[in-house]
């Protein structure tokens, strides 16, 4: 039987928002077949019980403001197993493309000469229709400002002033640790009592969901114990009897 050269390869794949079930049907495909996973923090484990017997699962993943596996180590992990095992599937939660960090581990790999898929997933942002909250509503909203809560650097991004200024819903991920900050920010600009939403592990069965003005969400969320992950939602489409009355 012939042996045919190893074809090294490398497939960013989103795992979706949480409930297993919501894996694309080509993700679920490909993790039976491939010889190794790298997956992340936010990802469902559950899916690691479709890879098949001898697959190399390893943990790869980040804690917020935890213990972490460096950007380096994963970098080099995916050229060491394209060009020992072949195909390498790099499971990440949500979609790789937002705020994943994907497109830099895709260039890296291109870098070196392994050949590149991506399989898109359901971002959590998407999850939030489970609670009555539709991120675009005719006559309400009408786009949509996606920003991350911390830059590189720490800092609240700089956008969500801007933001601020449009009649958006404005989407915030990675924002629980500058919460108080988002609030008072919103408070400046005189929309302080601006409808708004935490969701905590969106489409999981622990799931937590905090409603109120964008003023009262760090209250809120200390009362119910809602730190991250999760995700800040502003804007009227977070009430739904107001969305009610608006038909």
């Amino acid at each position: 039987m012939a042996n045919f050269p190893i074809q090294p390869e490398l497939i960013v794949a989103g795992a979706g928002a949480g409930d297993p079930e919501l894996i694309t049907l080509k993700a679920y495909r490909l993790l039976q077949e491939v010889p190794v996973v790298l997956y992340d923090n936010l990802v469902n484990k559950t899916l690691l019980e479709y890879t098949k017997p001898g697959c190399e699962n390893i943990y790869v993943g980040k804690l917020p403001y935890g213990d972490y596996t460096p950007q380096e180590q994963i970098h080099e992990l995916i050229k060491e197993k394209a060009f020992s095992k072949g195909r390498v599937l790099r499971l990440k939660g949500g979609d790789p493309f937002i705020f994943g960090r994907g497109f830099e581990e895709i260039l890296f790999a291109r870098k070196h000469g392994i050949q590149t898929t991506f399989i898109p997933g359901i971002t959590s942002m998407q999850a939030s229709g489970l609670y009555d909250i539709p991120l675009t509503f005719r006559n309400i909203s009408e786009s949509i400002w996606v920003v991350t809560g911390t830059k590189k650097d720490g800092s609240l991004s700089a956008d969500l002033q801007l933001a601020i200024q449009s009649k958006a819903t404005v989407v915030i991920y990675m924002g629980m640790k500058k919460l108080t900050e988002i609030a008072h920010t919103y408070i400046d600009k005189g929309h302080g009592e601006m409808p708004a939403a935490i969701i905590h592990y969106a489409s999981l069965p622990y799931h937590k969901l905090a409603k109120g003005m964008i003023k009262d969400l760090p209250r809120l969320a200390a009362e119910q114990q809602i730190t991250h992950p999760a995700l800040i939602i502003i804007g009227p489409v977070t009430n739904t009897d107001f969305l009610m009355e608006a038909q």
